[in-house]
């Protein structure tokens, strides 16, 4: 079941259908879904991140109407959604509210929208951590902007897009994957500030190697809490910073010699937790710095140091991912490789020499299916650009 990287029918396809149904010819956007190659659980310790756009996308074709009505078809699930601009509202089939929560924060600025059609779909695979969700909110903003004339910058449609998520359907996450969505550059990665939002792209050289993706096929329950929990055990830890040194606002101001005067004299977890994030946030740092040097082995070594963080310090990680990090340990041809996204489930992130790519997904793939009785997922990709008309 490996995916490799290829020149996807879907926009066409997205196109006829728009034809076919609506009629007219439609403006297509196309949005990337998003990989974080190294930086996790930094960006809400207003850390840094290092996230890059994909080769796999969600595409929308849309039309302004001439009335007030908002019609949508799900080209992937074949479904329709009939709606108006009077009276947005979360919708029962859940798949609505990742676009009419985007025009509700637009209604919300005073913006003045019409009705529209729309046909979307993509190939961002959902539940595997390449933010599906994100790249279907920001191609929904971006065309909206678009067909309306709304004169927005790329940076308040990434903030309304990450509102849409927060307050519309729900979902307490940060503005990484809507950022890396939309800024996306081929052969590149973004380092963002989480703090200031302040960017700058780095190379990231993929001349002979490749991202590789395996996916554990499993999502554990205990993700959304213990996200929860390592949120607050990490402000907790800044608090006891607090009390001894001025000008803490988060992790992000913190070194190790305060957790180790402040914190771990009181609070062992909490100080795992915390240094955690004060070491990957150096760790990224120096990435950044072995991206300027080509040095991409060194880049792959911090890629397998952070795994170690993410499972014994942040506890975050499980068996099926520690099972794929440790299948590619000893391989020559895979520079690192960790667990991608919240945790508890999810993909492994890899960086393999291309020539090697199908022999390591057979052979882990096997393994995988030995040890946990799953079939393992493979998705091979590239990084590519940012939201565009297409």
């Amino acid at each position: 079941m490996t995916k490799h990287p290829m020149t996807s029918p879907l926009p066409g396809l997205i196109r006829e259908s728009f034809v076919e149904r609506f009629g007219g010819q439609p403006l297509l956007v196309k949005s990337p879904g998003r990989v974080n190659l190294i930086g996790e659980h930094t960006d809400y310790n207003e850390g840094f991140v290092l996230p890059a756009a994909i080769d796999k996308a969600t595409t929308v074709a849309i039309a302004p109407r001439e009335d007030q009505e908002i019609h949508i078809y799900a080209y992937d699930l074949q479904a329709l959604y009939f709606g108006s601009l009077a009276r947005i509202e979360p919708s029962p089939m859940l798949w609505p509210d990742f676009i009419l929560g985007v025009v509700q924060q637009l209604q919300g600025r005073g913006v003045e929208l019409g009705g529209f059609n729309m046909v979307f779909g993509g190939d961002v695979p959902m539940g595997a951590g390449m933010s599906s969700s994100a790249a279907l909110e920001c191609a929904v903003v971006f065309a909206l902007n678009e067909i309306f004339s709304l004169g927005l910058d790329k940076l308040t449609m990434v903030k309304l897009a990450q509102a849409a998520e927060n307050q519309f359907v729900g979902v307490n996450c940060g503005i990484m994957d809507m950022f890396a969505s939309m800024f996306g550059k081929e052969n590149h990665v973004i380092r963002l500030d989480c703090r200031s939002l302040e960017y700058e792209y780095k190379p990231f050289q993929m001349e002979g190697f490749r991202i590789v993706l395996l996916d554990t096929a499993v999502k554990h329950n205990l993700g959304s809490s213990e996200y929860n929990v390592r949120r607050q055990q990490c402000e907790t830890g800044v608090a006891m910073i607090q009390q001894h040194v001025a000008g803490i606002k988060s992790l992000r101001d913190v070194d190790m010699a305060m957790l180790d005067n402040y914190v771990l004299p009181q609070d062992k977890d909490i100080y795992r937790r915390c240094r955690y994030v004060v070491e990957e946030r150096d760790r990224l740092l120096g990435a950044c710095e072995d991206l300027e040097r080509g040095d991409m082995k060194a880049f792959g070594a911090k890629m397998f140091e952070t795994h170690q963080g993410l499972s014994n310090l942040y506890e975050v990680s499980c068996d099926e991912l520690d099972f794929l990090v440790k299948a590619v340990q000893d391989n020559e041809a895979v520079l690192g490789a960790r667990m991608m996204g919240g945790g508890f489930g999810g993909c492994t992130i890899n960086l393999v020499k291309a020539a090697a790519v199908d022999k390591l997904i057979a052979d882990v793939s096997a393994r995988y299916l030995a040890h946990s009785g799953k079939l393992m997922p493979a998705y091979v990709i590239n990084i590519g650009n940012g939201t565009s008309i297409t």
